[in-house]
């Protein structure tokens, strides 16, 4: 026999094909995320440098609105992995915040039972969108327009019939000394911030019932979730096996079926992911505001679907990444709140929406075709 450590080194196979470090970072879901964000940040640097857009309150200004859409762009990230769509969402924020206003004020449930109920109807609402899908074979597009206008209407409805309005207040006193309501409407690190103001790092109010105040008093709650929803979600889905099949899922279903991979539980999950991020969102949105109006989420579908697909998640499922529809959301986050401070016409965010989504659309499907080997 050969000595080992003499023998030649092994050949590489003919049947390999080699991908050059540029083309594999073409490849990255979160590539054009990374970019857009810098673009972003780089583009309004210049157009508001002295606007207050980058000082700490204007950085919790965009950070919060940021927050806002990365919760929901991680439950529609993962089932868009998963090789779903789910259109109720915003219906389902509106909702969700309706049946916590409504139990806590007029039914006069503790806020926590109030919250907790919220949290188990729409993730049975999530779970029947899921069980109507697989048993019926119809697309979720169709099943979820369906439960969009369902949830909208009863939205509406609801509050007309019990409260004779759709804006529902009293929340802030509801909640008052509630073990839970500080989870999703409280802040972190108070205490630090009212340190700093001390040493006179950050700025203080200078009049009015406030006089003496840090004007940044701590993190949000939202913001807090948003990061830990996020931070969760992609560790399920690059460390864990049901991560691998939620990408089999999307990818695949027929080939992860037979494999193993339990493709309808899988998907049934997403929807409930989906749901939950909704409500998670509802729930810190009313305990900020002290109320809940029927309107509240509305669009929301379709800006988690974007930043989504702006993060690198293709339409046709099994593949994406959550860090980059993170990053799609901050860059919703900054462009919504940099238009603000720039003094720009407010609604060509909409503008900004659509092109990105063509933009985002026209290179995932470029990025598609690297991979799969398509002309």
């Amino acid at each position: 026999m050969n000595d080992p450590k003499g023998a030649a080194p092994l050949m590489a196979d003919a049947r390999l094909r080699r991908v050059s470090p540029f083309r594999k970072a073409l490849i990255r879901p979160e590539l054009g995320a990374i970019c857009g964000t810098i673009a972003v940040f780089v583009f309004f640097l210049m157009l508001a440098p002295a606007s207050g857009m980058f000082s700490l309150e204007g950085v919790m200004n965009w950070g919060t609105v940021s927050a806002q859409f990365m919760i929901i762009a991680v439950g529609a990230c993962l089932l868009m992995i998963a090789g779903e769509f789910d259109l109720s969402v915003g219906s389902m924020i509106g909702f969700s915040g309706i049946v916590i206003a409504l139990l806590s004020t007029s039914f006069g449930f503790p806020m926590w039972l109030a919250i907790l109920s919220a949290f188990a109807v729409s993730l049975a609402i999530g779970a029947l969108n899921g069980f109507l899908i697989l048993r019926t074979g119809l697309p979720s597009f169709i099943v979820t327009l369906a439960a969009l206008f369902i949830l909208r209407g009863l939205t509406t409805y609801i509050p007309i019939l019990t409260n004779g309005s759709t804006i529902i207040g009293g929340l802030k006193a509801a909640s008052a000394g509630d073990w839970l309501a500080p989870v999703f409407g409280g802040k972190i690190l108070q205490g630090l911030f009212a340190w700093l103001a001390e040493q006179g790092v950050i700025g203080t109010f200078k009049a009015g019932p406030k006089a003496g105040q840090p004007i940044v008093d701590g993190i949000p709650m939202l913001m807090v979730w948003a990061l830990g929803l996020a931070i969760v979600a992609h560790v399920v889905l690059t460390r864990t096996v049901f991560g691998s099949w939620i990408f089999a899922a999307g990818g695949d279903a027929n080939a992860a079926r037979n494999v193993g991979v339990p493709v309808g539980r899988v998907k049934v999950c997403m929807f409930m992911l989906t749901a939950f991020c909704a409500t998670v969102l509802a729930t810190c949105q009313v305990l900020e505001f002290g109320s809940a109006a029927a309107d509240r989420g509305l669009l929301k579908e379709f800006e988690a679907i974007i930043a989504a697909v702006i993060g690198g998640t293709l339409l046709t499922g099994g593949y994406g990444t959550v860090a980059g529809a993170a990053l799609g959301a901050v860059i919703f986050g900054v462009v919504q709140q940099g238009l603000f401070f720039a003094g720009v016409e407010s609604s060509l965010f909409r503008v900004f929406l659509g092109l990105i989504l063509l933009v985002a659309v026209v290179l995932n499907t470029y990025i598609r075709r690297i991979i799969t080997g398509e002309r």
